[in-house]
């Protein structure tokens, strides 16, 4: 199971993008070094070379939660912009926050309950005469889909699977939604102080005393 980690320049300027381009390359050298493997799923470039507006990082391993841990919350650099050299403002902050994938709908035939009844409705009486309906819940999530128009029932449990299956890609693509919406909230939320982690100057090193020194 991946743990997702974006990191977001908020609407923060270009520096705020390079500072996020380069606690990217912060995040891969030390997921490596711990072990995980670490994928990049999505940047969206800034404005300037080499800069992303916003990154998201997939960790897999199981020490990832514990890794991402320490990291969630609000990354501040100090230094001068590498962009407006005469720019008085030396703190520029990025948030981090973690996030679970949503999962794949998938299930076992065990989770199965298959129920056949007599066929009602229109059809005449040659269907009212058999048990050919047939319905199928997902036992675990509730889940449940029903077909009776086919005379066969081996036909009518093949349509209720793939109904079955057309109710999982629905709460799937909700479950998608859900977390496009959590991350674009994301970006708003960038709190400008309280760091987590302090990173200085052009080379981006951490400040000596900080937890990732």
């Amino acid at each position: 199971m991946s743990t997702w980690l974006q990191i977001s320049s908020g609407e923060g300027p270009a520096e705020c993008a390079w500072v996020v381009a380069r606690l990217l390359d912060v995040l891969l050298a030390e997921a490596a070094a711990g072990g995980l493997e670490a994928n990049l799923l999505e940047a969206v470039p800034g404005d300037e070379k080499c800069t992303f507006k916003t990154a998201l990082l997939a960790l897999d391993g199981p020490e990832a939660p514990a890794f991402v841990a320490p990291w969630r919350g609000t990354i501040q650099w100090v230094g001068r912009s590498p962009y407006r050299p005469n720019h008085k403002r030396k703190n520029w902050f990025v948030a981090t926050e973690c996030f679970a994938p949503p999962e794949a709908p998938s299930w076992s035939p065990d989770e199965l309950r298959v129920e056949v009844m007599r066929s009602s409705g229109p059809g005449g009486q040659h269907v009212n005469k058999t048990e050919s309906a047939v319905r199928i819940t997902h036992v675990p999530s509730g889940l449940s889909a029903i077909a009776r128009e086919e005379r066969s029932q081996h036909r009518n449990r093949k349509l209720a699977l793939a109904r079955l299956a057309q109710l999982f890609e629905r709460q799937q693509g909700a479950a998608e939604d859900d977390l496009r919406k959590r991350r674009r909230e994301q970006h708003r939320a960038l709190v400008r102080g309280n760091a987590v982690r302090i990173f200085e100057g052009p080379d981006f090193k951490p400040r000596p005393g900080d937890a990732s020194s």
